[in-house]
């Protein structure tokens, strides 16, 4: 926290060290802290109740409390706030055992020094910070998941769907909870074994994770949304070749990874049309991420956009795996995947949330696709004007 004075509560009965930490802590330049000192584990208690810290320094040998009988409490009355343990040399097993059982780190006190102290201290902030912010999400997404399905149990062939669903999400969801919690568990218990460079790792496994049941929870809100007949159509004049290119833009990344030439060509004026930025956005978006998704390394994917007199055509063509014509038939149903997709990870809701919103915009959308040479989208819409708009 730069800028900002860390508050510790000291639980420590022997003077001697409590001032020797002290005098540590006076020493650091790089951060400023607050530092108040107690010798009880009641006396303890009494002023979190008060007062709010950001962290614990805890002698595990104290006059009221022995062992681990004084974490428990501490992280009851106070469970955001990180505890680094302090133990002699021959405790050492009983502080690992300590952090195992929530405590984010421990020091032995013949083996501390300003740098340590301070870096021990900074670290269980960051962790403690880490795992609260997991617990919050993990908990929105578990309410976000109960919701979704009880507005599932409201729609249309309630059973097949739900059933289908659940499979989804108990699937696809437990792959980035295990790397969430694989990664949480690295920082909290093996912290010293890891580098700087690994707890960077590490975070950006997590939010990453995180992003990515974010974003299947949202497929899955839409698709209920659209079968509640939910789903409105906001027009608004847009740029619309300006649009794409944004679009091309967010899908680059993508495609260099892939080695592939990802080319966007206009035909006719393109100034300004009336139509729905959000339905845009999910119809070229799933559409062009899957062109890439499923082209071979190296290839080409072409994406067209033609303005006609009363209608806006929008072409997507890759060369990739293509689609089986048993499959292409049920394409547009939600979880559906073709047979031929092997490992290449999905949902099965892209497709389906691109045929609702083509709908909903009083379009039209056709797929012509050969396996082995390449599957082409086309999706028309109306144009609509202005002045219609605003009649």
């Amino acid at each position: 926290m730069p800028g900002s004075s860390l508050k510790i509560l000291l639980i420590e009965d022997n003077l001697a060290e409590a001032r020797l930490l002290q005098e540590f802590l006076m020493q650091t330049q790089s951060k400023q802290f607050n530092l108040l000192h107690v010798k009880r584990l009641g006396e303890a208690v009494k002023e979190l109740n008060k007062s709010t810290y950001d962290v614990i320094l805890l002698d595990l040998t104290l006059p009221d409390s022995e062992g681990l009988s004084s974490l428990p409490i501490l992280i009851n009355l106070v469970p955001s706030v990180p505890i680094v343990v302090l133990t002699n040399t021959n405790d050492e097993k009983l502080a690992i055992e300590a952090v195992r059982r929530g405590a984010q780190d421990y020091l032995v006190k013949r083996h501390v020094s300003v740098d340590v102290l301070v870096r021990s201290l900074c670290y269980a902030i960051e962790r403690k910070q880490v795992l609260e912010t997991l617990r919050a999400d993990n908990q929105t997404l578990e309410t976000r998941v109960q919701e979704r399905t009880n507005e599932l149990v409201k729609a249309k062939e309630i059973n097949q769907f739900k059933s289908e669903f659940v499979s989804m999400l108990s699937h696809d969801i437990r792959n980035p909870l295990n790397t969430i919690l694989l990664a949480a568990g690295l920082l909290q218990n093996d912290d010293d074994k890891v580098t700087k460079e690994k707890k960077l790792s590490h975070y950006q496994m997590i939010r990453s994770a995180i992003k990515n049941m974010a974003h299947l929870l949202d497929e899955a809100s839409f698709i209920g949304k659209a079968d509640s007949d939910k789903l409105e159509c906001q027009l608004m004049p847009m740029n619309l070749e300006g649009f794409c290119r944004e679009i091309v833009a967010e899908n680059q990344l993508a495609a260099n990874e892939k080695f592939l030439s990802l080319i966007f060509t206009t035909q006719g004026e393109l100034k300004e049309v009336v139509a729905d930025e959000s339905l845009l956005r999910h119809i070229l978006g799933n559409l062009l991420n899957n062109a890439i998704k499923y082209s071979l390394p190296s290839g080409t994917v072409l994406f067209e956009l033609i303005r006609q007199e009363k209608k806006v055509i929008f072409r997507i063509q890759d060369s990739g795996i293509g689609i089986p014509k048993e499959d292409q038939k049920q394409l547009f149903q939600p979880f559906h995947r073709a047979d031929n997709v092997g490992k290449i990870p999905g949902t099965g809701l892209g497709l389906a949330i691109v045929k609702k919103c083509v709908e909903r915009h009083k379009g039209e959308i056709s797929v012509s696709s050969e396996v082995g040479v390449g599957t082409t989208f086309t999706v028309t819409l109306p144009l609509i004007s202005a002045e219609a708009v605003n009649s």
